[in-house]
């Protein structure tokens, strides 16, 4: 089972000493660079998108049409792109193959997306089921990454999965939603004005949701969502 932690000095000299070519291309990096080259990281797809939601739009905008009739019960939405190749990988590779230590170089690249951090940030849980079959967790590991560069608290027991849900993959909006009622607790009592949540993927945006409503009936006034990667799905 993988900790949960942030990378210690040994982890730097493991990673100067062997990944000194892009993980991406495998050219040789330059003494800057790190992880990837920045001709890779240029190949991101970090579109325009809606601040609020995290939908792609032509330009960057506060509100798109669907928020400016629906909007989300959070504040802001950052994200470091769509999921689509070579984020998608990177994600995929993060996420079922262990390889925990992505989370540290996608959390930077995304750290210069927020403008304004939030001074608690809370990853999404999993369920203890879930935790022992992969070993970690995704979210935490970002959350931690992402402390350390804002100097922010990380608090990964703050929500607690209770219930024990299926693969959201293959269902609908409406069903995602269903699935999840009355999934996640909110343990922590003492929660300040501004907190953010830390999730790997968004696509309907049904997990932040029930999350973000828990953060909202304990007083919280703004809440941002954190995340690597906003999917254009089609599920409805």
């Amino acid at each position: 089972m993988m900790p949960n932690r942030v990378p210690s000095w040994r982890d730097n000299l493991y990673q100067q000493l062997l990944f000194r070519h892009c993980a991406l291309c495998q050219l040789p990096l330059t003494q800057t660079e790190q992880y990837w080259c920045n001709h890779c990281i240029t190949l991101f797809p970090n579109h325009p998108y809606c601040h609020h939601c995290g939908t792609t739009t032509l330009i960057n905008v506060e509100d798109c049409g669907r928020c400016l009739s629906s909007p989300p019960r959070w504040q802001r939405l950052y994200r470091l792109g769509e999921y689509r190749p070579p984020l998608q990988q990177l994600v995929h590779q993060l996420k079922f193959y262990g390889k925990f230590w992505l989370a540290q170089p996608l959390a930077q690249q995304l750290a210069r997306q927020i403008t304004h951090p939030a001074p608690l940030l809370l990853p999404v849980p999993l369920h203890w089921r879930r935790y022992c079959q992969r070993g970690f967790n995704q979210s935490h590991q970002l959350a931690l990454a992402l402390g350390t560069i804002f100097k922010s608290r990380v608090d990964p027991h703050a929500f607690q999965r209770v219930r024990h849900t299926p693969s959201q993959q293959q269902l609908t909006k409406v069903q995602r939603q269903h699935n999840l009622h009355h999934a996640f607790k909110l343990r922590r009592q003492t929660l300040p004005d501004h907190v953010a949540i830390i999730d790997d993927v968004i696509t309907t945006g049904a997990t932040v949701h029930q999350l973000t409503q828990l953060l909202i009936q304990h007083g919280v006034k703004q809440i941002d969502i954190y995340t690597l990667c906003h999917t254009e799905s089609s599920v409805n």
